[in-house]
């Protein structure tokens, strides 16, 4: 009841913010967004159309695809779990991945049946915070302190779509629209020591996944390690979007609420059980498509950081009310399904969690205080009050603008109030800095950026509490230091 409340909460939060807002969104640059596609008859401009629609429609299926494609270079496979055994580095160039955590992900198949997901109960300063999301990234449930265990531990039973089965005594029923899927999960730390560390990794390998058949005797979950690994997740507005959509619709099940893209996608060569083929002339036009669709969604990203999460500051949660509504009620929500506004969130992140606010929030900012976008060349510092008000922890960190990834080549990417060695000022305030060249003395508060790039940031906040949405504690803007 209390996490219902919270999430009610938000959302009127969000309506609320939205009403109150008078500031004008701002406008699109005025650098062009049209393409140089020329269509040589209205056939050729339909299949234009429709695929920038599926390109559109399909970000986060696509997105989720390329986590299964990155798995398998990895050699791992459904139903084992990818971890790193530390905290990542650029080699990790998923979407907005966080670096202040150990990350455990356990990716499902149920097209053989049910799979267990068994969670280890929260022990001491050991804890998970995550979600199970279905191949949609659409949260099935949260999942430890937080989430439907409650810190407990428990035996999630992952279902597949259409299941009429009872569900055994003794497992937390999920089901999933989709027959694949996977759980964010992030085994939480403290003081980022070396031994703390290890206690995360320790406590998140005794997450379990294994089939239900195999149940009376489960097998060894398998961990596959992916720290030195590359792995990417970035957003491919090539052919390559097509190819990956195609293996998405080919291996799940048609959803009612998008049945409409069945015909769509038929027009540009995608067709259930059929090979997905195109000729030179198609594969034109379909680059051309995912091109411009691409340029189109950055074009419209500025958009949903109107209204700020604080008032006159560039700092808002990077989701519209209509997709953080759709998300949480699993599209049930009657007259909203926010297409266009999921895609720009999926471009730039993966994963949701099923009441946001109340294992973790996040506020993100690609500007400073002048309006001014954040250039690596220069610095700037970011002011955060005392007392936070978080259970967990806080974190501030820097992505590469353009891929949304981890900025490549960094010794490290974001400062939390877990960062060993972190300073705080007298009134237990910190100052963190960002930019190619440390300040002097601040070398523990500084985030390195790419002189010859732009980058965003996102601050997170785990275990937030009441008086965070209250807004009795609040963060300004970033400023450039002079």
């Amino acid at each position: 009841m209390k996490t219902k409340i919270i999430s009610l909460f938000l959302i009127a939060l969000f309506i609320s913010c939205n009403k109150k807002s008078t500031e004008k969104t701002e406008t699109v640059s005025s650098e062009s967004v049209l393409g140089t596609f020329k269509p040589t008859d209205l056939q050729e401009q339909i299949i234009y159309n429709r695929a920038i629609e599926a390109v559109v429609w399909g970000v986060p299926a696509v997105n989720f695809e390329l986590l299964n494609e990155s798995l398998t270079n990895a050699k791992g496979n459904f139903n084992e779990v990818i971890y790193w055994s530390g905290l990542i580095n650029s080699k990790n160039q998923t979407l907005t991945p966080n670096p202040d955590v150990v990350y455990i992900n356990p990716l499902y198949d149920t097209r053989k049946g049910p799979v267990v997901l068994e969670i280890p109960p929260a022990e001491g300063s050991s804890s998970i915070t995550g979600s199970l999301d279905d191949g949609w990234q659409t949260a099935i449930e949260d999942i430890g302190p937080a989430g439907v265990d409650k810190g407990k531990g428990g035996k999630y039973l992952i279902l597949p779509p259409d299941y009429k089965d009872k569900v055994p005594a003794g497992y937390i029923p999920m089901p999933s629209s989709t027959y694949t899927g996977f759980a964010i999960l992030r085994s939480n730390l403290t003081d980022g020591s070396p031994n703390d560390l290890k206690r995360a990794i320790d406590y998140g390998k005794k997450v379990k996944i294994y089939p239900y058949s195999q149940a009376a005797n489960p097998p060894a979950t398998k961990f596959v390690d992916l720290l030195e690994v590359p792995f990417s997740n970035t957003i491919p507005y090539n052919f390559h979007f097509f190819e990956l959509l195609n293996q998405f619709v080919q291996r799940e099940p048609w959803l009612n609420r998008d049945l409409v893209m069945v015909d769509f996608l038929k027009s540009i060569g995608i067709e259930k059980g059929k090979t997905f083929e195109a000729n030179a002339r198609k594969k034109e036009i379909l680059e051309a498509a995912v091109k411009d669709a691409g340029k189109w969604i950055d074009s419209k990203y500025q958009a949903i950081f109107k209204p700020p999460f604080y008032d006159n500051t560039n700092w808002a949660l990077p989701a519209s009310q209509d997709v953080v509504k759709a998300i949480m009620s699993n599209y049930t929500v009657p007259n909203i399904y926010p297409v266009s506004e999921r895609a720009i969130s999926y471009s730039i992140a993966y994963f949701s969690a099923k009441h946001l606010g109340t294992g973790q929030f996040y506020l993100m900012t690609i500007k400073d205080d002048k309006g001014q976008e954040f250039d690596g060349s220069k610095l700037y510092q970011l002011h955060l009050p005392p007392n936070v008000p978080v259970k967990l922890y806080w974190s501030v960190t820097a992505y590469d603008r353009e891929t949304h990834a981890l900025i490549k080549g960094m010794k490290y990417f974001s400062r939390a109030s877990t960062s060993p060695g972190i300073q705080k000022n007298s009134d237990g305030s910190v100052d963190i800095y960002f930019g190619a060249k440390a300040p002097a003395g601040k070398e523990s508060n500084w985030v390195p950026t790419d002189p010859k790039g732009k980058f965003e940031l996102l601050a997170r906040f785990y275990g937030p509490e009441k008086g965070f949405f209250e807004k009795v504690w609040k963060m300004g803007d970033v400023t450039e230091v002079k």
